[in-house]
């Protein structure tokens, strides 16, 4: 693995149409792209010398042609509660931040879609810390490929990482076109054959995209909510200015459609004394009663630029109760990884704010 730049070809920017593509440029067979799947996301083989179903010549081909890169482990912490998070350093120099969360038979990643995120919602660590850049396909999956092999994943024994999550940093729709090439690896059977119930895109609300992603590919999709009024939403989440809440809850119900999918997750932080009353609770119970909908609440996970504050546990319980009185499906979030700051909300990583966050806002219609 390095971070120096190459005219090589990394082969973890494609997905299976994209390896099938690669080869027939080749003059190879379609089915050689299963086998370089198997032998890259399943045993996690960087080095084609060992893939040992290929003939010499074609490996020696690959050798000259094309590579498996992947960003350098800048460090790997482990907090108390058997979270695991790793800094990952790219090519420019940036880092990204990728989180496992280890909870009894299931094992789920938390993965980056962006260096950094444009949106600068209020309460989200991440978006204080600027902007730099999509992420490519290969540093999407990669973050997975490291997860595996630092967790000594082994093929022929049971799955470590079960789930994954586009919750890190960034906002995984306005990656759209790296982003699916990457869901599409992991979802492939020859890949890592994750079932797609178990595999969650978290948005922000990029109404076109939820409606592409429909069309294009089946996940578990969560919203990040966290208000029930537009002009508290706007505050917390900026990109309600462009796309407010009953256009977002009419995308969520476009999605979920004739009922193949599953329901839509609301994410909900909260906030104390901001959007954490019982009367917030009643609003929304009534804003999601004709979606098909479980509501996550996530107690707020301070961070040192923020100005907010956890809600209480009493607070959140009786939030909490409202909405089970309802029959609406609710878990309240454990606090996992706070003593490495992995917890949800806090992943900043180091990025350079390389770009002009008001003019990236202005091309969204977001005012600042």
């Amino acid at each position: 693995m390095t971070t120096e730049t190459s005219s090589k070809t990394n082969l973890l920017n494609l997905d299976r149409d994209g390896l099938v593509a690669y080869f027939t440029q080749l003059g190879e067979k379609p089915f050689r792209a299963s086998q370089l799947l198997q032998w890259i996301h399943q045993y996690g083989l960087e080095r084609f010398e060992e893939m040992t179903n290929l003939s010499k010549a074609l490996r020696e081909r690959l050798s000259r042609g094309a590579e498996i890169r992947s960003p350098e482990i800048a460090e790997d912490q482990l907090a108390a509660d058997g979270t695991r998070k790793w800094l990952l350093r790219l090519d420019d120099g940036n880092c990204i931040e990728t989180v496992f969360i280890p909870e009894g038979d299931r094992g789920t990643l938390c993965v980056s879609s962006q260096v950094g995120c444009v949106l600068n919602c209020s309460f989200c660590a991440t978006g204080h810390q600027g902007f730099s850049r999509n992420l490519s396909t290969a540093e999407i999956v990669a973050q997975l490929w490291v997860a595996n092999r630092a967790l000594g994943s082994d093929p022929k024994g049971e799955r470590i990482i079960t789930n994954v999550v586009f919750m890190g940093m960034g906002e995984p729709l306005l990656n759209y076109d790296n982003v699916l090439p990457a869901i599409r690896l992991m979802l492939d059977d020859h890949a890592y054959g994750i079932s797609w119930r178990r595999v969650t895109l978290s948005t922000a609300g990029v109404i076109p995209m939820i409606d592409r992603l429909r069309e294009d590919c089946t996940v578990s999709l969560a919203v990040s909510l966290h208000a029930t009024r537009d002009a508290l939403r706007d505050e917390l989440v900026p990109l309600n200015r462009k796309y407010p809440i009953a256009e977002l809850l009419d995308a969520c119900r476009r999605y979920v459609g004739d009922g193949t999918r599953r329901r839509v997750t609301f994410e909900y932080t909260m906030l104390e004394g901001v959007n954490d009353s019982v009367e917030d609770a009643r609003a929304l119970v009534h804003l999601l009663a004709d979606v098909p909908a479980k509501v996550n609440l996530i107690p707020f996970n301070p961070f040192p630029q923020g100005r907010y504050r956890r809600s209480s546990p009493e607070a959140i319980e009786r939030f909490r109760e409202v909405l089970r009185g309802s029959d609406l499906t609710t878990i309240t979030r454990k606090t996992r990884g706070d003593d490495i700051d992995a917890a949800c909300g806090q992943l900043a990583g180091r990025v350079t704010d390389r770009t002009a966050r008001r003019a990236r806002l202005a091309r969204l219609g977001i005012s600042t």
